[in-house]
């Protein structure tokens, strides 16, 4: 007969792959809501707690919700269901379903969001770009990867990422000499401007990374290379979930528990749509940002 795991059982698994003392200082991870003696038979994942994905756990049948990202950073004095939140909290609390996060913590880890996405892109010999110790096993765990890829340009591997990611309305923003050759490759997956010098510092020929602003990512680029490559926030850390939801499923045959994991294909970015911009009549005598 197969055995059954609880919430908390689960949650061991998470502390296991990805401890929470490896959190940033002011992130919250963990278990969110939910008793965890609580059965777990069908267990959902997805980078955002946002409604669509809470409708689509219910829908599911799912006994436990992970997300990458947490509900709340800071504290709250209500929750009233007229709040997104506070509404958030209610159906899954009439729903029975626990809600995890593992965010900073899953970054880090060596088989993480960080790692996923190297991995994805092609990466070889990836080390953390911002080395932060080691794991139990002994591999070293950090923000951020780089390391090399087969040479080739800059356009040919931006090309290459816009080919795997997966799709988001944003698509890819590219920033640089699509014509150098290039060997060596940063990523951080989820906000990433705060690492432009330290990419630099390794000696990255690209960093490819999201939500960069204009000012940073600007003068940046007046310096060289590494050239940017600025993803959407979601699609970047999207790639995490199926292998979680590989190594969640390989602990329950392991454990003989019979389990259902469901990786959520929601794009729960702020955006919906992308407009390609058509230059007016008082544009096009200026191409090329000139005067008018």
């Amino acid at each position: 007969m197969a055995e059954k795991w609880t919430v908390a059982d689960v949650m061991t698994l998470m502390e296991h792959w990805y401890p929470a003392s490896t959190a940033e200082s002011w992130d919250k991870v963990g278990l969110i809501l939910g008793d965890p003696t609580r059965i777990v038979e069908r267990i959902h994942l997805a980078v955002d707690p946002v409604s669509a994905v809470v409708d689509e756990a219910v829908n599911d049948g799912a006994d436990m919700l992970i997300t990458h990202h947490p509900l709340y950073l800071r504290g709250a004095s209500f929750l009233p269901e007229s709040d997104p939140k506070g509404s958030i909290v209610a159906r899954l609390i009439r729903a029975d379903i626990a809600l995890f996060n593992a965010h900073t913590n899953a970054d880090v880890a060596h088989d993480g969001v960080a790692y996923a996405l190297a991995d994805l892109v092609g990466l070889q010999d990836a080390e953390p770009l911002d080395h932060a110790g080691f794991d139990e096993e002994g591999r070293p765990i950090g923000l951020g990867r780089i390391g090399s890829v087969t040479p080739t340009t800059f356009g040919e591997f931006a090309d290459l990422v816009a080919e795997v990611l997966p799709a988001g309305p944003t698509g890819l923003l590219v920033g640089g000499d699509e014509k150098a050759r290039i060997e060596t490759v940063a990523v951080s997956g989820g906000a990433g401007d705060h690492f432009l010098d330290t990419a630099r510092a390794k000696g990255a020929d690209v960093y490819l990374t999201a939500d960069l602003r204009h000012h940073p990512a600007s003068e940046h680029l007046e310096g060289g290379a590494p050239y940017l490559l600025c993803a959407s926030h979601w699609a970047s850390e999207w790639p995490w979930l199926p292998r979680l939801a590989s190594k969640l499923r390989q602990a329950a045959e392991e454990a003989n528990v019979e389990i259902s994991v469901e990786v959520s294909t929601i794009v729960t970015e702020p955006w919906t749509s992308h407009r390609q911009i058509i230059p007016s009549r008082t544009t096009t005598s200026a191409p090329h940002g000139g005067l008018s």
